[in-house]
């Protein structure tokens, strides 16, 4: 096997002889990335020609723009749907139950008071409660994507956990903010 004789068109999961499953073991996805980033890597290649330095900037980009999306359960999970031929719909549908919105702007509103107050305790509070449900969340999108296969309920939930991510990384600013 010679240093490129990967498939440059493959799928992410391909690249790295992996599983196109949601609930993909990170050691593993970890091994493989290291295994074909050291195959690839430019540094290997400092000593080739122009035309294979090149090379090896490109499958470093690819294979590092592969393991980014892999690594993220949120990510892995929207390329997956695309993979399986599933819109997602992000940008189009914004509709979310009314429990889950309700949710999410009293945990908003949380995270505002507990900054105002500079509140540290608070702030970690509702960091680990959106921490459990993504937890929990993730769990429940391989079931839906690896299990029983509904995409339409798996596009629903991935939509909602980008709504959690975004507060969480929000929850990360206060603390930030708060402990600085």
């Amino acid at each position: 096997m010679t240093t490129f004789d990967l498939n440059f068109a493959a799928d992410h999961f391909t690249l790295f002889g992996l599983p196109q499953v949601q609930a993909l073991d990170q050691e593993s996805l970890d091994n493989a990335f290291r295994a074909v980033q050291s195959r690839v890597h430019p540094d290997k290649h400092a000593h080739a020609s122009e035309a294979d330095q090149r090379l090896a900037m490109q499958w470093a980009t690819r294979i590092n723009e592969a393991y980014q999306t892999l690594k993220s359960p949120g990510r892995r999970a929207r390329y997956l749907l695309q993979l399986l031929g599933h819109d997602a719909r992000i940008e189009s549908n914004t509709a979310m139950p009314a429990e889950f919105l309700m949710s999410q702007m009293e945990l908003r509103e949380a995270v505002e008071e507990a900054r105002s107050a500079a509140d540290e305790d608070a702030l970690d509070a509702v960091r680990g409660r959106l921490l459990d449900e993504i937890k929990a969340d993730y769990e429940r999108l391989a079931g839906l994507i690896d299990v029983t296969r509904d995409l339409d309920a798996a596009a629903d939930l991935v939509r909602q956990l980008m709504f959690q991510e975004k507060l969480l990384n929000e929850v990360d600013d206060a603390l930030e903010a708060v402990t600085a």
